[in-house]
């Protein structure tokens, strides 16, 4: 598979296979992978810093659909539209024509063989002369010239597909060294998130410092309910006491006063 040199617009050069594009617009900025479909893989950043992890993230991607996908046809899937016979694709005719050595014409399909890496072949399939021609035997020569067809057509896509394969692995060992960059290049990604998560984490601590400076004065609060608790029993009982002592002395006084008089 073959690469090509693309420059950035931060000035970075790179060696770029085929299948994968650079994208750069406005606040767009990656490679987009085009094979199997299309996957955008971004820098994650503004100066390019991260061109060389996407396109080692990409080029790992695009070997991995080249291993697992078939290869993209170059064939012609429909008729083109100036073709008046509605036949299908790679199938004209019938073609009348009168052989030398025959006295009546005959007609017969004109199929195109794809080949990959090579020309088309072609082929004809007889349906008649001018006596033997019906109906039946025009449908099913039409059969055989599209089944022809079709045959060829995943010769050429499974010969493609090998191809295509065998590229890839040449591609992966002539860029060994971009794609075992993809790791390197993350590595930074997460040192610089380490910051991040600290300084996330340090308004949750702050947070808490009020609370643990606020436990001292809680506890001192509490020893102070403790204290003040046994003190006012204690006065209390000495206000109980002190109420008791005249009464108990008033009622001594009136025993005595009733013995005296007996």
């Amino acid at each position: 598979m073959k690469t090509r040199d693309v420059v950035i617009f931060s000035g970075q050069q790179f060696a770029v296979p085929q299948c994968i594009q650079r994208i750069d617009h406005q606040s767009t900025h990656g490679w987009q992978l085009r094979y199997g479909g299309t996957k955008l893989f971004s820098d994650h950043s503004q100066d390019g810093s991260g061109a060389a992890a996407a396109l080692a993230e990409a080029t790992k991607a695009l070997l991995s659909r080249i291993a697992t996908l078939p290869a993209p046809s170059r064939l012609q899937r429909r008729p083109s539209g100036n073709k008046g016979s509605g036949l299908p694709v790679g199938i004209s005719g019938p073609i009348v024509r009168q052989r030398a050595s025959s006295r009546v014409r005959d007609c017969s399909f004109a199929v195109s063989l794809p080949r990959f890496g090579g020309s088309p072949r072609g082929r004809s399939v007889y349906i008649g002369t001018e006596n033997t021609y019906t109906v039946e035997k025009y449908q099913a020569a039409l059969a055989k010239a599209v089944a022809l067809r079709e045959s060829a057509e995943e010769a050429y896509q499974r010969a493609a597909t090998r191809a295509k394969r065998a590229e890839g692995k040449a591609l992966k060992e002539q860029l060994k060294s971009i794609i075992a960059a993809a790791p390197a290049a993350k590595a930074p990604k997460a040192a610089k998130a380490a910051p991040k998560a600290a300084a996330k984490a340090a308004p949750k601590a702050a947070a808490a410092k009020p609370a643990s400076k606020a436990a001292p004065k809680v506890a001192v609060k509490a020893a102070a309910k403790a204290a003040v608790k046994p003190a006012a029993k204690t006065a209390v009982k000495a206000a109980v006491k002190a109420a008791a002592k005249p009464a108990v002395r008033k009622a001594a006084g009136k025993a005595a006063a009733k013995s005296a008089r007996a």
